[in-house]
């Protein structure tokens, strides 16, 4: 459940950061009258993601277990990459994400309504579509259950109030910490899931190696024991991975980590005089435009 949380909380809180600025920056600049269509494009959004989510589950279900574990396992190293990218943007561009936005949002209003539904469409799409995907495949390789999917609907939830928080100043949040150690944890989370992938490649006979344990633990950390089923469900432990997928996981973990990290200390030792990343806040935004 907590990773699944982990997820829903930081890319609903991107969703919910770049709903707060467009809606601030419309206040702001008195195009109250233009909430409506950037309300359209968000709303599509969530209905796209939803439908691409029930695609991935309700589409795969009548498919051969070969084909499952193939197209599972494919997925799972495609949401990883997508994960990998998305951490890495967002620790390049928090810092510049507003004036960014505000850009955006300046050519959109200038083209009229269907620009601005546009905008709205793609700046929350990406995050819901990311997370509709890797959520699909952590939920399953956690086992189902209704655990995990309980765990991104408290992630989304809770994201959406930060975000009205942030919109009505009561709450500031240093968005370079923050993304810098939900990115670092999200790393960890996206390791197993690759690791899992590479499990479902080769129960497919896509990929040697199924029958060659690395090891074997399951006598100490039983897969339905209440630890056991808490290591796979935050960290999608598996108690006797093929050496492939122990592979993987440790070339996927280790360079990404310490490169994730030492571009975040590299960041703060070559600009010394810069200021750190200011804390979210949009309320004075919507204030002054009132």
């Amino acid at each position: 459940m907590f990773s699944n949380y982990l997820i829903g909380l930081r890319e609903g809180l991107e969703a919910s950061l770049v709903v707060c600025i467009l809606v601030a920056y419309l206040v702001k600049t008195k195009n109250k009258d233009r909430l409506g269509p950037l309300w359209l494009g968000v709303g599509l959004a969530v209905a796209v993601s939803l439908a691409f989510g029930a695609a991935l589950e309700f589409g795969t279900s009548e498919l051969t277990f070969q084909a499952q574990e193939a197209i599972g396992g494919s997925l799972s190293i495609i949401s990883v990459g997508l994960v990998t990218w998305m951490v890495f943007w967002m620790k390049r561009t928090a810092r510049h994400l507003k004036s960014e936005l505000h850009g955006k949002l300046d050519a959109a209003l200038a083209m009229g309504t269907g620009a601005l539904v546009t905008t709205a469409f793609l700046a929350v799409g990406r995050e819901g579509l990311e997370t509709s995907l890797f959520v699909w495949r952590s939920v399953h390789a956690a086992g189902n259950g209704a655990g995990p999917l309980v765990g991104v609907l408290l992630g989304i939830g809770s994201s959406i109030v930060l975000g009205w928080l942030f919109y009505r100043g009561a709450l500031q949040i240093n968005l370079s910490k923050f993304f810098t150690w939900t990115g670092g944890m999200l790393v960890v989370v996206a390791a197993g899931v690759l690791a899992y992938g590479v499990h479902d490649l080769q129960e497919a006979e896509f990929l040697p190696g199924l029958a060659n344990r690395a090891f074997d633990v399951s006598a100490a950390i039983p897969p339905d024991s209440w630890y056991g089923t808490l290591l796979k469900g935050t960290f999608n432990f598996q108690p006797d991975p093929t050496w492939l997928q122990v592979a993987v996981w440790l070339l996927y973990l280790v360079p990404t980590l310490l490169l994730f990290l030492g571009v975040h200390r590299f960041g703060r030792t070559a600009n010394p005089s810069a200021p750190a990343a200011p804390a979210a806040s949009v309320s004075a935004e919507a204030k002054s435009g009132s």
